[in-house]
């Protein structure tokens, strides 16, 4: 089965659920933020959270610390953006 994790394709043995590829993954799952199909996933649905040909996700883990280094990431490119919004002014939101 083919997943889009943070903008990059990866194949996967199916069935398996979110909690499954988290450990996959390496991940420390209570270091990890996830969002299947532009849906935040409680962790404690993980579990029984199937994952299907084509979901995408967005993942983030949060790191701690500030030294150079290892960061313990997977080897790609996590895909944190900033996206467009509404801007303040004096006279309100644009």
């Amino acid at each position: 089965m083919q997943l889009q994790i943070n903008g990059d394709f990866r194949e996967f043995n199916d069935p398996l659920t979110l909690s499954a590829l988290i450990e996959i993954l390496g991940l420390k799952p209570d270091r990890v933020a996830v969002e299947l199909n532009r849906s935040i996933v409680r962790r404690e649905s993980w579990p029984e959270t199937d994952l299907r040909e084509g979901d995408r996700l967005e993942m983030v883990q949060f790191v701690g610390g500030g030294s150079q280094g290892a960061s313990g990431l997977p080897p790609w490119d996590w895909g944190l953006r900033l996206l467009p919004g509404p801007r303040l002014s004096s006279t309100g939101l644009q």
